[in-house]
């Protein structure tokens, strides 16, 4: 008898975890309640390739499952039909650099003094003494509702929500992909600022990435339901987040709530897509958020203009 090899097409599968799914035939650590359609091994998030019917594991995609077919799938895709990178963390690193080099410039050019906070941060409208002017989005300056995201004063706050990102933004850049993962993260932030602006007291600035980090939250909890996994960990851990938000003095609640609500509706447009229509409903998804996103500040404005 051969024997068996770990990820082969004679591996056992009826070993299975305490919630009963067995675990990725590549990342056994990975419990999944889906399988490859051509060879049956189970596959997670990571591992999936979009096929003409279901998702089929990168070893039947490459015609190495041992069992002489030609692979029906020639590019592989992620569970929302991005392209399979190479990093996976790409994304993640990129925008973790861009919060660094933003917290940099703020600490060069006076940390809580500095000018970067007064121009950058997320403030619906308020008298500036500096330039004697109105300023803040209702003022046209449309740009904080997104320069907000990435700015941060404070150590231990951009410490938290970098920690967070480079926690929950790989397993999600993987199976989003890098296009659908940076939407995600950017449409959740503006929605963060957007609810903020309309909920917070019109001077009242806020920054940070919070609102992005709550809705890659979100957006991990709508994918753990997709693919079947424990939902457990992750509700606990958004609950305890939601707790810390409402007790813990200073700290805007309008972004985390708005973030959460927007990166979980994005992100379930983006994993329940129709193959067939993939495409169509996700942009349509992303669409439908900015113009709701857009619809919240144009209301906002005008109250505070009227």
């Amino acid at each position: 008898m051969d024997d068996q090899v770990p990820g082969s097409p004679q591996e056992p599968r009826n070993v299975r975890g305490e919630d009963g799914l067995p675990g990725c035939y590549r990342h056994p650590g990975r419990r999944t309640g889906i399988s490859c359609t051509r060879c049956e091994r189970p596959i997670c998030p990571e591992c999936m390739v979009s096929a003409s019917v279901g998702f089929q594991c990168p070893d039947c995609v490459r015609g190495g499952s041992g069992t002489g077919h030609a692979p029906q799938a020639t590019v592989p895709r992620t569970i929302a039909g991005g392209t399979i990178a190479a990093d996976p963390r790409l994304v993640t690193k990129i925008l973790l650099g861009i919060n660094a080099a933003v917290f940099i410039a703020v600490l060069a050019t006076g940390a809580s003094t500095s000018p970067l906070i007064s121009h950058l941060d997320m403030l619906g409208r308020a008298f500036d003494p500096g330039s004697l002017q109105l300023v803040g989005v209702a003022e046209g300056e449309w740009y904080r509702l997104l320069t907000a995201v990435f700015l941060h004063q404070e150590i231990p706050h951009i410490a938290f929500n970098m920690l967070s990102l480079w926690w929950l933004g790989p397993p999600l850049e993987a199976a989003l992909g890098r296009a659908r993962f940076i939407a995600l993260y950017l449409i959740a932030g503006l929605g963060g600022s957007a609810l903020s602006y309309l909920l917070a007291a019109q001077n009242q600035p806020s920054l940070g990435a919070s609102g992005a980090i709550f809705g890659l939250l979100g957006a991990t909890a709508v994918l753990l339901r997709r693919m079947n996994y424990d939902m457990k960990p992750v509700l606990i851990l958004l609950g305890l987040n939601l707790v810390f938000t409402f007790l813990w003095p200073h700290i805007a609640w309008q972004a985390h709530v708005g973030g959460l609500v927007v990166g979980a509706a994005v992100a379930f447009g983006m994993v329940h897509a129709p193959r067939d229509r993939r495409t169509l409903v996700q942009t349509g998804t992303c669409a439908v958020a900015l113009l709701a996103i857009g619809a919240v500040v144009w209301v906002r404005t005008l109250q505070l203009l009227g």
